[in-house]
């Protein structure tokens, strides 16, 4: 097989959460996930598209609300806002500007919106497009979405 190849059948050998750890822009992500016990889930066999905040979209955050989400006691919040991050199946880029309100792993609906070149989902921007790994594909976004509370 090629490496030019577009096939998603060996596009990488890493899994999302290993892909996302390499990518060396994601430290804090990988925080909340282990915390949230979210770790397993993606790197099980998916596929997923994986909406991931950088390190720079949490520092965004509000003062003491990351610290908060990694309480035990706000478990439970802090796995709804990683799952707003999380949409079933693979979908690339390209497959993302066709959606509008895709229904993430959460259960609520994202907004995608695109502005010239700009692709933006739940009012984040895509920072960085098509990250390929074994069980899924991630987009670096700049700002961390949070789910509306019901």
């Amino acid at each position: 097989m090629s490496t030019h190849d577009s096939s998603t059948s060996q596009v990488s050998s890493k899994n999302i959460i290993d892909t996302a750890a390499a990518n060396g822009s994601f430290h804090t992500l990988s925080k909340a996930l282990e915390a949230a016990d979210l770790t397993a889930v993606l790197k099980g066999s998916g596929p997923y598209t994986f909406f991931a905040p950088t390190d720079a979209a949490f520092e965004k955050l509000p003062k003491g609300t990351l610290e908060n989400w990694l309480k035990p006691e706000n478990k439970a919040e802090l796995i709804s806002v990683l799952k707003y991050h999380v949409l079933p199946g693979r979908a690339s880029s390209v497959e993302v500007e066709k959606l509008t309100a895709p229904k993430m792993m959460q259960g609520q609906s994202a907004t995608v919106t695109k502005d010239g070149e700009t692709l933006s989902i739940g009012g984040a921007q895509i920072t960085q497009r098509d990250i390929a790994s074994s069980n899924g594909v991630i987009h670096a976004i700049d700002t961390v979405i949070v789910p509306t509370k019901h």
